[in-house]
């Protein structure tokens, strides 16, 4: 852990994992992310929280600013509910005074954990506003695609601002600024009811056989450092097992077919993801009149879809990655750290944002 002086730690905490940045100074000093399947109950928070307790030893003398979207999981009959149970699971299970941890509530700004339940709502899912925030902050203007491992933010900003109305993931759903769609937890039988094989259109089986992990890890894609959940049928994630599930969509068996068959599916599954992603991002940069001066800010672990996605939607803008083009990365920081501040673009942000507030 680094001297004391100006650390913040940013906690981005989902409904699937927890990430987490370390800032010093300004600058990202590490960012790790932890699985934590919060569905299977708070347990796994804490755990999460744990880890990253062992990985940076003396958090009790940094500044801590939340962000969150775990409220979401069905372990919590209300948003509500999810928004103060994390809260107060983080303040009992950080080593931290009250007044160290603070949570980002969008327009509303900041807030402490005994605040929190007067503020859910804009706690509640406001990690892309930090994120989109954080690059309007950094860059003249452009859109914000941060693909991740179960959902894809489109967010176009400008003048130092998000340029959206939208707040709540129920209006950025009608507004096509949220798509589910992600690379890793996806079913593939959300993404098309028909699918190309040998020639022809084929019905897809309407089950949870194979998700997006099984296409990205089959196309070499994913890297396994992001693939952390276990697979639709809990079996290993090796290239015969990740075939068979493929094979399982329409009906067959890995045996029925070649390897080179079976990547030609995935690579036909992968085409249809990239299709509703473009379409999404063409619906959210016709709502928008940004000059050629805008960029497409790439984030999440599923940014290698962004220069496809880019030229599918039509788009001239360049390209920018949040890892090295928003975030401030520090000199001595390990290698690859630029990499996961671009995967857990939202804890950055979130340390972010508040230091330059805060500071």
């Amino acid at each position: 852990m680094p001297t004391p002086e100006r650390i913040t730690i940013g906690w981005d905490i989902g409904g699937a994992h927890v990430k987490a940045c370390l800032l010093q100074r300004g600058e990202v000093v590490d960012v790790a992310q932890w699985g934590c399947p919060l569905w299977q109950g708070l347990d796994h928070l804490v755990r999460a929280l744990h880890a990253a307790c062992q990985r940076w030893p003396g958090l009790e003398a940094a500044r801590h600013a939340v962000t969150m979207t775990g409220e979401m999981v069905d372990l919590f009959p209300e948003r509500e509910d999810g928004v103060r149970s994390i809260a107060a699971t983080l303040a009992a299970s950080l080593p931290v005074p009250p007044k160290a941890l603070h949570f980002f509530a969008g327009d509303a700004g900041w807030c402490s954990a005994a605040e929190v339940a007067g503020h859910w709502e804009r706690v509640a899912s406001a990690n892309w506003l930090a994120t989109a925030r954080h690059a309007a902050l950094t860059l003249p203007q452009g859109v914000l695609l941060d693909i991740g491992s179960t959902t894809t933010d489109l967010i176009a900003f400008g003048q130092g601002r998000v340029l959206t109305t939208s707040r709540s993931d129920a209006e950025r759903l009608v507004s096509g600024e949220l798509a589910y769609h992600g690379v890793v937890r996806t079913p593939l039988c959300a993404l098309t009811q028909r699918i190309g094989w040998r020639g022809q259109a084929s019905q897809v089986m309407n089950e949870f056989f194979a998700t997006t992990a099984d296409i990205y890890r089959l196309s070499g894609e994913l890297d396994p450092a992001h693939d952390l959940h276990p697979s639709a049928d809990n079996a290993a994630k090796s290239l015969p097992a990740t075939r068979q599930r493929l094979a399982r969509m329409v009906g067959l068996d890995a045996r029925d077919a070649s390897a080179d068959e079976w990547l030609a599916l995935a690579r036909a599954w992968r085409s249809a993801q990239l299709e509703a992603l473009a379409a999404q991002l063409r619906r959210v940069l016709a709502a928008h009149a940004l000059s050629h001066e805008a960029v497409i800010v790439s984030a999440g672990c599923g940014a290698f879809l962004a220069p496809e996605l880019a030229a599918a939607a039509g788009s001239a803008l360049r390209l920018a990655a949040y890892g090295s083009d928003v975030a401030k990365v520090a000199r001595d920081a390990a290698a690859g750290t630029a990499g996961w501040a671009q995967v857990c673009a939202p804890s950055v942000a979130v340390a972010a944002l508040f230091e330059r507030e805060h500071d």
